[in-house]
């Protein structure tokens, strides 16, 4: 029997396995999930207001305005993702050891490359 993050014990073959959230498929945003949803659809919101601009033919600059203002929403919405996945995931993989948590590592790198590219 091992115990989990949340107290629990689990049968195991392994003296050293431990059973996390992350094992049972709750992500790092579980905590956070309807905050992301509202952000997500007030995102949602600024996108479908620069439709209505363009076909309402709103002058350039403030579409550009209101373009830079849902990029900035979306790469706020972005870190904070990228933050629960590093205290989530990777301390998650951090905590088993081993090759896991290179991949993860890894992977969160390639995340922050995605990201500073746009």
């Amino acid at each position: 029997m091992t115990t989990t993050e949340a107290g629990e014990t689990a049968p195991s073959g392994d003296a050293h396995e431990v059973v996390t959230d992350h094992d049972r498929g709750i992500h790092g945003y579980h905590q956070q999930k309807d905050e992301h949803l509202k952000r997500l659809r007030r995102i949602e919101g600024q996108i479908r207001g620069l439709q209505r601009m363009v076909d309402e033919d709103v002058y350039c600059i403030d579409i550009l305005t209101q373009v830079s203002a849902s990029t900035k929403a979306l790469q706020s919405f972005a870190l904070q993702l990228l933050e629960e996945h590093l205290r989530h995931c990777v301390a998650d993989a951090a905590l088993k050891g081993g090759d896991e948590i290179d991949a993860k590592v890894e992977e969160a790198t390639k995340a922050i490359g995605r990201l500073l590219r746009t």
